[in-house]
């Protein structure tokens, strides 16, 4: 550990960090979907009430002998907001034409855009920046079509039209009718974090008037088999950093926030929710699937997210952890988090996963959501799943059933990728 600090004046914490205005960018809408609900309301209710989604995997998405659980969304990936919006922007096409993840993206983006207060007259003369994460997104959902056509037959083509939907900032550009910077982010599950980082950097150097943000991820049986392959799947509702957790649980959703210049916000009367103020990103380049042991990737990104910031850990109230209950994930976090927390520095540690599940390219987008939920209010959830500490853990996060109130109002989320990604967010609130 670090040597012991000062205990932080949060006055003047305060104060240095609204003067940090260089490089931070106001955040005036977010909206998300996943098990935990169907927008930022009912996730709050649902993880304040512990109430979480976690169940054999439906019919409705694919079939499977297997036994891990997964957090699906809702049947209906299109929300009644989303689908006022799509009927809205792009009335001649169908929902049914696109893609699960497009779908998902759409509904949180609708709720995002209505919390900023932008219509689609607006949005049409200004240069809008789409930035999403994501990993399998639908490109994996076509196994049933190559079945089919490699016996002769002649099968719908309703999975290769989702395919070729695939580029997610494209479709949302098409659907909105809107022009600018455009990108899809896979850097797996890092990706949702790392897209919200594009498009801050956008808004920062002007690139464009406004920028959509975050990630999206639907549940694939390809996704599902591949991580109950590498034995990485628990059987049983995921428990992050307990001890006795087994491995994660798969989830999808979406999480989208809508980042604009604080002046511009202001003039069309916008408050703004909160402000992105830091951003980092590294590899530990140390295995495909596992993270560096002691998080040397995560450390460098933390470090960067602060320095971005012009803020130090002190200043920081609570971390929103990868936290996906595998062994190897959760030892590598903790080990990092030990390394870079000073012992006088009392920060609440969460993991939201045991409420969404892993959702993989969405899971940067929607923790960052999640994140900015709790620092608004003051206070943060405990992590469900966790109850029994591990005594391998240096650090360990609030336990479930208990809420931790939080000093200021400045938090982190970070996500660790396969291939040895780490990315880390420092986003502040508006009370």
């Amino acid at each position: 550990m670090a040597p012991p600090a000062q205990s932080p004046d949060h006055s003047i914490t305060k104060k240095r960090a609204y003067q940090n205005t260089k490089s931070s960018v106001a955040i005036t809408g977010m909206g998300c979907i996943s098990a935990a609900g169907t927008d930022t309301k009912s996730h709050w209710i649902n993880i304040n009430k512990s109430t979480a989604r976690c169940s054999p995997v439906p019919d409705w998405l694919f079939f499977t002998k297997l036994h891990y659980p997964v957090f699906a969304a809702p049947p209906e990936a299109l929300s009644p907001t989303g689908r006022d919006l799509f009927e809205s922007a792009s009335p001649s096409l169908l929902s049914s034409t696109l893609s699960r993840t497009l779908n998902l993206a759409v509904s949180a983006v609708a709720e995002a855009l209505n919390q900023a207060g932008i219509g689609l007259q607006y949005l049409r003369g200004k240069k809008v920046g789409i930035a999403l994460g994501t990993t399998v997104g639908c490109t994996f959902n076509n196994e049933e079509f190559y079945e089919q056509w490699r016996r002769g037959l002649e099968p719908d083509l309703a999975p290769i039209l989702h395919y070729l939907s695939g580029n997610l900032a494209q479709a949302l550009h098409g659907i909105l009718g809107t022009q600018g910077p455009s990108a899809v982010v896979t850097n797996a599950c890092a990706s949702g974090t790392d897209a919200i980082g594009l498009a801050k950097g956008w808004i920062a150097s002007g690139a464009c008037d406004l920028a959509v943000a975050g990630g999206a991820d639907e549940l694939s049986r390809i996704a599902y088999n591949g991580f109950a392959g590498l034995q990485l799947s628990d059987t049983e509702q995921c428990r992050p950093f307990d001890r006795h957790r087994k491995g994660l649980n798969l989830g999808e959703g979406a999480g989208l926030l809508v980042l604009e210049e604080e002046g511009q916000a202001r003039e069309r009367g916008i408050t703004p929710l909160g402000w992105v103020r830091g951003y980092g990103s590294a590899s530990d380049a140390w295995h495909p699937t596992a993270p560096h042991p002691e998080g040397r990737g995560l450390k460098c990104a933390f470090v960067q997210a602060l320095a971005d910031a012009g803020l130090s850990i002190q200043d920081v109230a609570m971390i929103n952890a990868h936290g996906t209950g595998t062994k190897a994930n959760d030892l590598a976090e903790a080990n990092a988090l030990s390394n870079l927390l000073p012992e006088s520095c009392h920060v609440a540690i969460v993991s939201t996963k045991g409420m969404t599940g892993h959702t993989l390219g969405a899971a940067g987008g929607l923790e960052a959501v999640l994140t900015l939920l709790a620092l608004r209010q003051g206070v943060t959830p405990g992590t469900h799943g966790y109850q029994s500490s591990d005594p391998q853990l240096p650090v360990n996060p609030i336990p479930q059933g208990i809420s931790a109130p939080l000093p200021t109002r400045i938090g982190m989320s970070q996500s660790l990728a396969f291939g040895g990604g780490n990315a880390a967010l420092v986003i502040e609130a508006r009370p």
